[in-house]
């Protein structure tokens, strides 16, 4: 090979990377991976809590991922931005993809993989969970009793405290409505938004005539948006129900709840109802 041929060859090889840093690598100064990858402290000796452990905290990261999201999109429907609500709701609905295929490594536990660390979370329990009740509270489902057992953690529980007293997104949704004109009665606008959202038939109305008139709307973009989100919520709800189911039979749950009985309860409620009511009445 001539020089010529032999420097072109080199200069079509790929760069070598930086290697040599003064400090910790970018990369680490960026995402803490050393932080996360050290979090994780098993209380047993089976190997199935670990899986157990790591799988519950990428749960919580995506929580917060979406709480960021669902924030976003309040904010825009408060300044009647709908393409900006609309793009955080989309991009929250591939992050609730990814949460809800988070059951998967722990929905084909037996009862005895289960129970050989269960002991482990003592009284711990997903329901304890703060940065959940963020996601709840952002979707309408609110409750003064969940902050109960955050008294001893004042910046998480002063966090849900305002969380609980700000709108939803289904309320500012609901608002956004109003200021267009459509008949969202007084009584919904001005509610108590610490309070858990209950049904309205003259809202079901509202939806029902947006679905009818126009299908392809800025609005019902909107709602159908909304309707992804609470499919996947809902779909949660009952992988969390199954890999329980499986895990744990009927039995109590941790933390002191009904275990499966509790969960089925839950996974009953439509999240945003008036958009699932509605549908037969276009």
């Amino acid at each position: 090979m001539s020089h010529e041929a032999l420097e072109a060859h080199e200069a079509e090889e790929p760069a070598t990377p930086h290697l040599d840093f003064q400090g910790t690598t970018p990369y680490e100064d960026y995402v803490q991976a050393d932080v996360l990858t050290h979090l994780q402290h098993p209380r047993s000796d089976d190997p199935g809590e670990m899986v157990f452990l790591v799988t519950t905290q990428v749960m919580e990261l995506w929580f917060t991922v979406i709480v960021h999201e669902w924030e976003t999109a309040a904010r825009a429907l408060r300044d009647d931005d709908v393409p900006v609500a609309v793009a955080a709701l989309k991009r929250s609905v591939r992050e609730l993809e990814a949460l809800n295929a988070s059951w998967k490594p722990l929905g084909q536990l037996t009862p005895a993989q289960f129970n050989s660390y269960r002991s482990a979370l003592g009284e711990g329990s997903g329901f304890q969970s703060a940065m959940y009740r963020r996601m709840e509270f952002l979707l309408g489902e609110k409750s003064s009793s969940m902050l109960v057992p955050h008294r001893g953690a004042p910046r998480v529980h002063a966090e849900l405290e305002k969380a609980l007293h700000e709108p939803s997104v289904y309320d500012e949704v609901l608002r956004l409505l109003a200021r267009r004109g459509y008949a969202i009665p007084a009584a919904v606008v001005e509610r108590d938004v610490s309070l858990r959202y209950e049904p309205s038939a003259e809202v079901e109305a509202v939806w029902a005539a947006l679905y009818a008139d126009d299908d392809n709307s800025e609005l019902t973009r909107l709602g159908e948006a909304l309707t992804d989100v609470a499919e996947l919520v809902w779909r949660w709800r009952n992988d969390h129900l199954v890999a329980t189911r499986r895990a744990m039979g009927s039995k109590t749950g941790t933390g002191g709840s009904a275990g499966v009985a509790w969960l089925e309860k839950r996974a009953q409620k439509n999240v945003f109802p008036e958009l699932w009511t509605a549908r037969s009445h276009v």
